[in-house]
């Protein structure tokens, strides 16, 4: 996905600013999609404005300058559908989260136990702020992407709470263990 389609389904819910658009792809529902700077969306809504996908009206700010607020247009909703006919790429998952516990076993058991404790802090409050959408009262299409997100989050955290023990126990002092234990049968 690209950012002018980003761009045009965040209109699709509603009138926007590039601010507001950045906002609800930064913190909003938009944010477990793609990434998207104000790089990227300010030319691509000046790019779709050239071409009639979205409108543009500027609204007065008292002490600062007119704000260009942004609309979808019919040509922009088509243009979008034709968009998402497509099959969508696999999901890319990155995690620094995963990259440490990946390599816990040359770090400190109290500091995997307090990344450990705090990724499962993280995802508790990502998954009350994903049920609180889930009682907007959203169409079918947001009420399974809410739905999804509960189910992914809510498994990372049941295997977290499984896994605790077998990855925060100390494996530094298991390591010396094992090459004291060699040392001395040679």
């Amino acid at each position: 996905m690209n950012v002018r389609t980003l761009c045009l389904g965040t209109l699709n819910f509603g009138d926007a600013t590039g601010y507001e658009i950045k906002k609800m792809v930064e913190e909003g529902m938009f944010n477990h999609f793609i990434e998207a700077s104000y790089g990227s969306i300010y030319p691509a809504l000046t790019r779709m404005a050239d071409d009639d996908l979205v409108t543009c009206r500027e609204e007065a700010q008292e002490g600062k300058p007119d704000k260009k607020v942004y609309s979808i247009t019919a040509k922009g909703r088509s243009e979008l559908a034709s968009a998402l006919q497509g099959t969508p790429k696999p999901d890319k998952f990155k995690s620094e989260f995963l990259f440490v516990m990946l390599l816990a076993d040359i770090l400190p058991a109290d500091h995997i136990a307090a990344v450990y404790g705090q990724r499962i802090e993280d995802l508790r409050i990502e998954l009350a702020q994903m049920k609180s959408c889930a009682d907007t009262g959203s169409h079918p299409g947001g009420q399974f992407v809410v739905g999804y997100g509960i189910a992914i989050i809510e498994a990372a955290i049941g295997y977290l709470e499984e896994s605790r023990i077998g990855i925060t126990t100390d494996r530094t002092t298991e390591t010396e263990t094992a090459g004291t234990v060699a040392t001395a049968a040679e």
